[in-house]
């Protein structure tokens, strides 16, 4: 796997909202395609999150969830993880809900409490194609994404009873000393996953610098070999920081999740776009996208 990088695409999300973007795809059946067209260009594990057929707002509704990760295994062999994330309001129990329901190989586990605000992008927005659009992202200026440590340990826990393992986002470095009291309380056993996410207002900004400064302590506090480690990044640094995940080693997280932009001014026509594209210059770097069958060796799923 020396030469293997896992691309990971974060399909949609719960961050940017339909009006931002007439390619964010906003319903269970064009988020299907996305993740299998996603596939095909290279990842070999997409991110899910469910949005409502109606309107296209963020859904934790487990039968959503289960419906887009059906739809995702009758076309595809991709491996499959899906958010404990949800959106920012929802409450624990409600981010949980889709875990027992799907069973999937992987699941998103917020390592800690952050400040994830975007309430910013309601300024950008001046014809919302939807009521809720702008109250949703104003909220965030007033609503913390809370992760306490019982938080962490119930999803854990849930996790481990159906089978998922624990994709730990990591949005600053006291979160992997977090990490590291459940792997010495037992309650996990590494190596662990990472998922470096950098960029969100509230967390660390995505340079290089706060990229090394994570590894060189998940180094340190969890021990080489004890982690896995893949990196996103929020908006205009996506590649920039991405490509240096590559170049140290890492993997790399890309899609409309995380930026609707394939470059300056432009936006991605489909998550396949950001993949095709961190693909390519994985291979310019000697390095080759990985199968899901060797994301899945790699991740020991």
């Amino acid at each position: 796997m020396e030469n293997k990088v896992i691309i990971t695409a974060a399909v949609t999300g719960a961050v940017h909202i339909p009006s931002m973007s007439e390619y964010l795809p906003d319903t269970p059946d064009k988020i299907i395609d996305e993740a299998v067209a996603a596939h095909r260009a290279g990842a070999a594990v997409v991110h899910l999150h469910a949005r409502d057929p109606k309107d296209g707002r963020p859904s934790s509704d487990p039968n959503l969830m289960k419906y887009i990760t059906d739809g995702v295994r009758e076309r595809c062999d991709v491996v499959i993880g899906i958010t404990t994330g949800g959106a920012i309001g929802m409450g624990i129990e409600e981010r949980l809900a889709s875990v027992p329901v799907c069973k999937a190989e992987l699941a998103s586990c917020n390592a800690g409490s952050v400040n994830f605000c975007f309430s910013p992008i309601a300024n950008k927005i001046k014809n919302p194609k939807y009521d809720w659009e702008i109250p949703f992202v104003k909220n965030t200026y007033t609503v913390p994404f809370a992760n306490t440590f019982k938080d962490i340990e119930d999803y854990i826990r849930v996790m481990g009873e159906n089978g998922t393992k624990p994709e730990f986002e990591v949005y600053e470095a006291g979160m992997i000393s977090n990490i590291a009291y459940f792997i010495k309380k037992g309650a996990i056993h590494g190596p662990v996953y990472l998922q470096f996410v950098l960029g969100i207002m509230g967390g660390l900004p995505a340079t290089v610098d706060n990229l090394l400064f994570l590894l060189n302590t998940a180094n340190r506090v969890l021990g080489e070999g004890g982690f896995v480690w893949s990196c996103a990044a929020a908006g205009k640094d996506q590649f920039d920081i991405t490509t240096v995940a590559v170049i140290l080693g890492g993997n790399a997280r890309v899609g409309l999740e995380d930026n609707l932009y394939i470059s300056k001014g432009v936006l991605a026509k489909s998550n396949a776009e950001p993949v095709a594209k961190i693909a390519g210059i994985a291979r310019s770097l000697g390095r080759e996208p990985a199968t899901p069958g060797e994301a899945r060796e790699c991740l020991g799923l």
